[in-house]
């Protein structure tokens, strides 16, 4: 999984998983364009300043970025303790503005990657609704269809996270006739600098559930990073059109109603006593 004479941008790249991604694909030989609100002198090639809650702003950055382009990897996302509409701007409408206005320009066999969350596996519940938002075509529609839909930061978060998901999934429609796959990685709980909003909105008790649900520790970085260097690479050329969780597998605990069993005696909750 090399990666020698390609270029790949990584939004985000200032910190936590971004800045490992950027670090890493740079070790495997890519040219690594990095797009933040804020330098953190992390290991790119290029950096560029970019506000994802400011649309002007993402044209600037991108009309910056040359060609060719062989990758992008959305990594940048706030958590639900931000104002609801800061996180639908960042997780969903710049994520999507930046992704079409970079599309047209990645090479054929490149791909696309949203980092989405284990947060987002209720999608199926709401596809109508993800839909009515990704039918807002535009930066500005879309902030329109977010104002008449009010929701508190955490549930905009979750909500987020469904939609880059699906608009990963269905964004393979989008990339296929430039020869370009689209999927989705959704981490678990994971040690960056954003993860103690996550325990004030979501509560230690179920994330705790979940660490020990994950073999008794949260992701790193690095444990997401892999992944994401995977799915951009020709060893992924037949992943298209998916969501891939990297969550230790936490989220066994949710989705078999696990959580208010310790994990000592889950197998046994879930299989009975042999």
């Amino acid at each position: 999984m090399m990666f020698d004479g390609r270029r790949i941008v990584v939004t985000g790249c200032a910190s936590g998983i971004g800045a490992a991604t950027a670090s890493l694909l740079q070790d495997r030989g890519a040219h690594v364009i990095g797009l933040d609100i804020k330098d953190g002198n992390t290991n790119t090639d290029e950096f560029i300043a970019c506000d994802l809650t400011d649309p002007s702003s993402i044209d600037q950055a991108a009309a910056a970025i040359a060609g060719p382009l062989h990758g992008l990897a959305n990594v940048a996302g706030v958590p639900g303790s931000f104002d609801a509409e800061v996180v639908m701007r960042v997780n969903v409408l710049g994520l999507r503005h930046l992704t079409e206005s970079l599309m047209p320009r990645l090479e054929p066999g490149s791909a696309v990657i949203q980092v989405a969350s284990g947060a987002g596996s209720g999608w199926r519940e709401r596809l109508d609704l993800i839909r009515s938002l990704l039918r807002a075509r535009s930066y500005e529609a879309g902030l329109e269809w977010v104002r008449t839909h009010l929701m508190t930061g955490t549930e905009a978060y979750n909500f987020s996270k469904e939609v880059a998901i699906v608009y990963a999934m269905a964004g393979s429609m989008l990339g296929r006739p430039h020869g370009v796959r689209s999927l989705s990685i959704s981490p678990g709980a994971v040690e960056t600098p954003i993860l103690k909003d996550f325990y004030a909105t979501m509560g230690a008790q179920v994330l705790d559930r979940l660490k020990d649900q994950s073999g008794g520790r949260n992701g790193s970085p690095d444990d997401i990073a892999k992944v994401i260097a995977f799915a951009l690479s020709d060893d992924a050329a037949w992943i298209n059109g998916a969501d891939i969780p990297v969550d230790g597998g936490s989220e066994v605990a949710i989705a078999f109603d696990l959580l208010d069993q310790p994990q000592e005696n889950a197998a046994e909750a879930f299989f009975g006593s042999s």
